[in-house]
Formats: C-alpha cells, structure tokens, sequence
C-alpha cells in the first residue's frame, strides 16, 4: 500500500507538476480512502463503482459538506487515473460520478481606500516594517497565492524589469509590478534582507525574523495584525487581496483572460467569478446610494 502511495505522490510531483498544496490535499484525502477500504476489507483495485458512491454517503453521514465531497472525489479520479495508466485498474471508477453542487458565495474583496489604509499599515522605520510593506505591496500588486508568495526566491524578482516570475519550473508566469511595490521590494531587498537572513546562502526572499523562510501561518498572522491595526471590518485573509486585485483590475477595463493568465487559473470559468462579483458590487452602490432605491 506504501509502494501504492509513493508512486501516485511522484506521479503528481513529476507528471503533474502539482502545487505542494495540491499533493498534501489529494495524498490526505486517498489516504483517508484507503482507511476506509480497510475497515471494508477492500483493496483500491478491486473497487468499481458502488463502492465509490457507498463511500460518498459515509463522507455525508460523517458530516462532510457537499464540496468537501466534491474535492475528495477529484482527488480520487486522479488517484483512479493514475492506477489506470499503471496497469493496477482496468477502467476509472470515479468517472462520471457527482455531488450536488452548491450555491458558491461570492469572495469578499476590499475597497480601494481599504487597500490603500491596509498597504499603509506597515511603518518602515525597523526591518519588520520594510519586510511587510514588502509582502502586502507584492501580494497586491500580483494577486498570487500566498504559497506562491512564500516559496519566492530572490532569483524570482526582476527589479529593473518591473516583474516577477512565479509558479513551478514548467507552469512559470510573468506578472508586472506597480512602481510603489518595485520601491518597496528594493528597500526590502537592498538594505533589510541582507541583515535578516540567517546564511548567506539563503535564497527566500521573504524571511522571518531568525532569518529562515516565512511560513504560511506568520505571513497570514502578519495581515490580521495589519487588518486590526486599520480597524477594517471585514475578515481579511491572505487571500482577499487576490480576489481585491483580481476584482479592481476587471472594474478598470481589464480583460478576463490577462486576469486568468496573471492568476495562474487553468480554466477560464474560475476567473469568471469576479465578473459576478464585480456586478454585484456595483448593484450594492446602487442600492445604497440612489435616491430612488430606497
């Protein structure tokens, strides 16, 4: 079984090229699977259909959400796919199998005030200061995920090109920089890092404060301590200002397939959100601000 679960953990590294989020999801999620299979005293090539859904309705009888599911089934057909192409199965017994699908609530973005009172948070007057106006103007300017953020290296930032390259050896992109995020990246870059990073040799760019590479947990501690410091009521992750930066750029003229592009999203359809979001916010003006609207 541990040779079973060694082969689809490369298959996803090497043939997939999946995100280190990815792997840690779909390995915990057949894992769990297998947990299953072996309190029914079954074997994962011996499954065929039945089996599967029997399992979606333990997930359900065991309180998981429709799209706890919805995930957990995906994880599954790709474990199932690559049984397949090894020889271990003789036909994908997730295909075509389903869940309800349920209603996807809208992202919450930020105003733009709101950006500019959370980017003015952090006061450049010692290295934590420089450091996180750093990261909060990065992660604004180039809507990237915060796994992408964290696992920048220094190589990956081109100063006088206004850019950064993000993303996998194979799946790399390319987004621009606004100059208020080069200035604070030089500053970081030039006079704090250097002072903070705990070897030479070290390549993160963005490091803690024993020098080592910044951890998801930290950098998310480090927006709630800025979103309190701004009194922002509204609960900020990392995340919203990806969905901010996505939004704020389609409401000025942008078009959705530079803003798929510039996201890292595969297929079109999940950048389509920010279209319904966009709408969505322009009705709530209305509602609020005209005189006939109320």
């Amino acid at each position: 079984m541990a040779t079973l679960l060694d082969g689809f953990e490369n298959y996803l590294m090497n043939e997939k090229q999946a995100s280190r989020n990815t792997i840690t999801s779909y390995m915990r999620d057949v894992q769990q699977f297998i947990y299953y299979l072996q309190a029914e005293e079954l074997e994962p090539e011996t499954v065929e259909r039945p089996q599967i859904i029997a399992y979606t309705h333990w997930l359900t009888e065991q309180g998981k959400s429709p799209a706890t599911i919805s995930r957990t089934l995906a994880s599954l057909k790709c474990f199932y796919h690559y049984l397949l192409n090894s020889g271990c199965v003789g036909e994908n017994p997730v295909r075509n199998i389903q869940v309800q699908k349920t209603e996807k609530k809208l992202p919450q973005i930020l105003t733009g005030k709101e950006v500019e009172l959370l980017l003015s948070q952090p006061k450049c007057t010692d290295a934590k200061g420089f450091r996180d106006k750093a990261m909060l103007e990065l992660l604004y300017a180039t809507g990237i995920r915060v796994t992408e953020l964290i696992s920048l290296n220094v190589s990956d930032v081109n100063l006088p090109g206004c850019f950064i390259k993000c993303g996998p050896s194979g799946k790399s992109r390319i987004i621009p920089l606004y100059p208020a995020a080069v200035q604070a990246l030089t500053d970081y870059i030039q006079d704090v890092r250097p002072k903070l990073i705990a070897h030479p040799e070290e390549q993160s760019l963005f490091v803690n404060l024993s020098g080592e590479r910044m951890s998801r947990q930290g950098f998310w501690k480090i927006v709630k301590h800025y979103q309190e410091l701004a009194e922002i009521d509204k609960d900020i992750t990392p995340h919203t200002l990806r969905h901010s930066f996505a939004a704020h750029l389609l409401e000025n003229g942008a078009d959705l397939r530079s803003i798929q592009e510039m996201l890292g999203h595969s297929d079109i359809s999940s950048t389509h959100i920010y279209t319904q979001l966009v709408k969505q916010n322009l009705k709530n003006v209305y509602n609020k601000f005209h005189p006939k609207a109320f």
